[in-house]
């Protein structure tokens, strides 16, 4: 099967109150890593994002060494690649700035890759797409069986002064969610996702008129939530959480991992519950354990 990844990559930058300044790879990118850790043998994904000149060969190079994925569809951005700086602060929650932020990710860059099975669109910075791209990936794909999954991601935050991020609500929410197949968000996202504060049950309720298969939601140490529409009724199924040996444990894009596993099971089984448990399984195989007792995590991720 081939899998088509749309999003931006970007570098996370961490800021720790003692110590150097780390960064890594962020963004889509850990979507790739995490499709190329579980795909068979014949599958192939393909993303499509835009990098900066000068990071533009690194990271092709780098990513063209992840088995089965294809680096055809990256192109090269006008100005930086997009970089998000994390700043920790023992004295209160880390401050997470988006800094440099790419354009959109054109169309015609998407229309030329979507002969796929499948397609995962996730709003890594929030201006990943367009609702108008979105809408012509949908109208082109309608009638091909291609499975859609949408991550809301940070398309439930806005950018404030410092480039600092902040929740606030999404007037079209649901036109972003219209004619996807699989939907996902945390317990943040949703519970900010309405100007009008609807409970979590009302959204829900109103996600599964649009034509959703299924809906995701994942709650951290507690796990994860399925919905779908059985017979006009909406069916809840919860899947518990992995325990983690270690204390402190840096669960930072599992949700990104959590995404791309279940996308990708769904996609060759179309079993809610078996591609979340599998989702599950590989999102805390991400998570990077410290010293001390155990913990029980899951796929949810800090604001980036």
């Amino acid at each position: 099967m081939k899998f088509l990844l749309i999003g931006h990559f970007c570098f996370d930058v961490h800021h720790p109150e003692n110590g150097r300044e780390q960064v890594h790879y962020g963004g889509i990118y850990r979507v790739m890593t995490a499709m190329a850790s579980i795909m068979g043998k014949g599958d192939t994904a393909v993303p499509v994002f835009g990098l900066g000149k000068a990071d533009y060969d690194e990271v092709v190079q780098k990513g063209s060494g992840l088995s089965n994925v294809s680096m055809e569809a990256i192109y090269e951005l006008p100005g930086p690649t997009n970089r998000v700086h994390y700043y920790a602060s023992t004295e209160g929650p880390s401050v997470t700035c988006s800094k440099d932020l790419a354009p959109p990710i054109p169309y015609e860059k998407i229309r030329r890759q979507l002969s796929v099975d499948g397609i995962l669109v996730n709003m890594v910075s929030g201006s990943d797409v367009t609702l108008e791209t979105l809408d012509h990936i949908r109208m082109a794909i309608r009638a091909h069986n291609i499975s859609l999954h949408f991550d809301y991601h940070n398309l439930t935050l806005g950018i404030g002064e410092e480039h600092r991020r902040y929740r606030r609500p999404l007037e079209e929410w649901r036109r972003w969610a219209f004619m996807t197949d699989t939907v996902q968000l945390n317990e943040e996202e949703i519970a900010g996702l309405t100007p009008d504060r609807m409970s979590e049950e009302r959204v829900v309720a109103h996600m599964l008129t649009l034509g959703i298969k299924g809906m995701v939601i994942t709650r951290g140490a507690a796990g994860v939530s399925i919905f779908a529409n059985e017979h006009k009724h909406v069916v809840r199924t919860d899947v518990a959480g992995i325990s983690v040996d270690g204390g402190k444990t840096d669960s930072t894009g599992c949700g990104d991992v959590f995404g791309a596993a279940f996308h990708y099971h769904f996609t060759k089984t179309s079993d809610l519950r078996a591609s979340a448990e599998f989702a599950n399984s590989v999102a805390a195989s991400h998570i990077r354990p410290g010293p001390g007792g155990g913990t029980q995590v899951t796929a949810n991720r800090r604001l980036s």
